[in-house]
């Protein structure tokens, strides 16, 4: 978001040396390229996914040198870009990428609105033509500032060798406070050769951006109220949770209160999803339970989320009794889809961490005059008998053939604990949000705002250099595929094995779905596999590409997996298997649906259980 719609309060802190201390000045003479990667050592970049050109080139003569900043050099610059989301979200830290000028910088056009949609903390570093030449449509020039704008946080040109040290402590502070968010820092080429003094802490000159991070008491204290007086609450979790490293806080507010908790596509992974009090994934293509609660309550309390139109589905008719808490680090997603009856601007983390006081203060005093639990009690009824009869559940094909869910479901089930799942997006996304269990925070990486095909194997790789301990599966599709596994190479050349899961339905699988249900099955341009036979039987999935070849090409070792009594022991395998990538293509049905459903511009009282099965919640729940 632009920096000026961040309100005025908490003061924002110097930088900081590697070692969490302030850093003695000391004044070197180096050259621009020389203070950037110095920068970034002493911000604690440990970690650059990046490819070389002509107007960064200069970068990239000290990188070599540097000791503390290693480089990942990617086959392609929106690679760079996933890869850094992916680093980030898995460790908490900023991701770096750094590309040349023009396609360099616009191939992560892409990778930088992605990250802007989830807000993720992400600087991109991009080379830009000398300062005489821009504006003159010099070689490989593009004004990418200009084009980033609406997708960045905020963006800077560099044009002076003297000013690069403290707009790459500024660019990582914007990054990683307020709400996260993409940053970008566009370097001409002059800047970077030229002469200039060094020394760290530099002054950081940010008039305008002051984060709000401490909520309001009164707002606290008014929703604390509304929680202890509601009769059918819900939590509503976003991702901010998980950014503000709030989940500890959250699960003893859902304990301090008993009620429900719904968390987003986004949150995953910030409450648990075996808990008691977890109800499931609301949205477009949320568990009925999830969704049907937010219909039906009469509190939302909306923590580090946005109302995002695929969990409000037709907004006029959303949650249509409940008052709204919504507490937010961004006081611009406040009321912007749904207006709010207690708007909370503050950090999550501390948001919540007032709110389990506020209603402990509330239960001290006896105000409600009765019990949560005895409160809750009927509204628990409806949630359990809803998640009784409708839960999220899925068919095996009547030919024998793989079922995509099952297949997910047992890669979750037969993962190391503590592993990170990365997902392209489509049927694959979805199923693999059902159908894996989430217990932990980080552990779920996918694109959730843009869509981004593509993003599954770069982020899996950038997740994986950034926690080399913990194993990493990528679920991607046989479309998402297509579209980023050159990042396989670089994986297998810098000793990063992630392990890919290939859902391979032969087709587009989404869009094949909603032009079965919407297109009265006109499949127009979302078959993928080639239609060859194999001695007289027409092939399932994706045949061209071979996907074991091509993997085995750029360094993997594949497998292809088509019957279920191989599933569990090439899963074993792949597990088993840690000197390098592991691809493994599963020849999978290609009339699977995703179900729960609410078809896009629908009411959520439309939610489809499955095809042609609308719950039924009675009469007497329509009050």
């Amino acid at each position: 978001m632009p920096m000026t719609e961040q309100a005025t309060g908490a003061q924002h802190p110097q930088p900081r040396a590697r070692n969490g201390g302030p850093s003695s000045a000391s004044v070197e003479h180096l050259t621009g390229a020389q203070s950037l990667i110095r920068s970034l050592e002493e911000v604690g970049a440990d970690t650059v996914f990046g490819l070389p050109g002509g107007c960064i080139l200069p970068a990239y003569d000290p990188l070599m040198d540097s000791t503390r900043v290693r480089h990942i050099l990617v086959r392609h610059e929106q690679g760079a870009g996933h890869a850094a989301t992916g680093y980030a979200q898995a460790t908490g830290k900023v991701g770096v990428c750094m590309v040349t000028s023009g396609p360099g910088a616009t191939n992560l056009v892409t990778p930088i609105a992605d990250a802007a949609m989830d807000s993720v903390a992400m600087v991109a570093i991009t080379g830009q033509v000398a300062s005489a030449a821009i504006g003159t449509d010099a070689f490989q020039e593009a004004d990418i500032c200009g084009i980033t704008m609406p997708i960045t946080k905020h963006n800077f040109l560099v044009t002076r060798a003297e000013d690069i040290a403290h707009t790459i402590a500024e660019a990582f502070h914007i990054a990683s406070t307020g709400r996260p968010g993409p940053v970008l820092v566009d370097i001409a080429k002059d800047a970077l050769q030229a002469k200039t003094t060094f020394s760290w802490p530099p002054t950081m000159d940010l008039p305008g951006y002051r984060p709000v991070t401490k909520p309001h008491a009164k707002q606290i204290r008014e929703a604390a109220r509304l929680i202890t007086q509601a009769q059918r609450p819900v939590l509503y979790v976003g991702g901010g949770v998980l950014k503000a490293g709030a989940t500890a806080e959250l699960k003893v507010l859902a304990e301090l209160t008993g009620a429900p908790v719904t968390t987003t596509l986004m949150a995953l992974g910030a409450f648990p999803d075996s808990h008691p009090l977890h109800v499931g994934m609301p949205g477009m293509h949320g568990s009925v339970t999830a969704v049907t609660a937010l219909q039906k309550a009469d509190l939302i309390v909306a923590l580090g989320a946005r109302f995002d139109d695929r969990v409000t589905g037709k907004l006029d008719s959303f949650a249509p009794y409940a008052k709204i808490v919504h507490a937010d680090i961004d006081p611009a997603e406040i009321g912007k889809n749904r207006a709010a009856d207690v708007p909370i601007v503050g950090d999550a983390r501390e948001v919540i961490a007032d709110l389990v006081q506020a209603v402990q203060a509330e239960h001290t005093a006896g105000t409600t005059g009765i019990s949560a639990q005895d409160r809750y009690a009927a509204w628990w009824k409806d949630l359990d008998r809803w998640r009784d009869t409708y839960p999220v559940g899925y068919d095996l094909p009547d030919d024998g053939s793989l079922s995509p869910q099952q297949v997910i479901q047992r890669i979750g089930e037969l993962a190391p604990d503590g592993t990170i799942f990365a997902a392209g997006v489509g049927q694959h996304q979805m199923w693999a949000s059902h159908f894996i269990q989430y217990e932990q925070p980080a552990t779920w990486l996918n694109s959730g705002g843009a869509g981004t095909m593509g993003y599954a194997v770069p982020a899996a790789m950038g997740a994986k250099a950034g926690m080399p301990e913990r194993a990493v599966w990528a679920i991607d599709g046989d479309g998402c595929f297509q579209m980023t596994n050159q990042e396989l190479t670089t994986c297998a050349l810098n000793n990063i094995p992630i392990k890919v899961a290939i859902i391979n339905n032969g087709a587009l699988g989404m869009v094949r779905q909603w032009q079965t249900l919407f297109y009265n099955q006109r499949y127009s341009n979302t078959v993928l596999h080639s239609g060859a036979d194999t001695d007289g039987v027409p092939a399932k999935g994706t045949r061209v590409p071979d996907f074991v070849k091509l993997s085995e090409a750029m360094g993997c070792y594949a497998i292809r997996c088509e019957d279920p009594a191989d599933l569990d022991k090439v899963i074993a395998e792949a597990n088993a298997i840690n000197d390098r990538p592991v691809v493994i293509d599963f020849i999978v049905h290609e009339d699977a649906m995703v179900w729960p459903m609410v078809a896009a511009g629908t009411s959520n009282d439309e939610v489809m259980a499955a095809r042609g099965v609308r719950p039924d919640f009675g009469d007497n729940e329509d009050d």
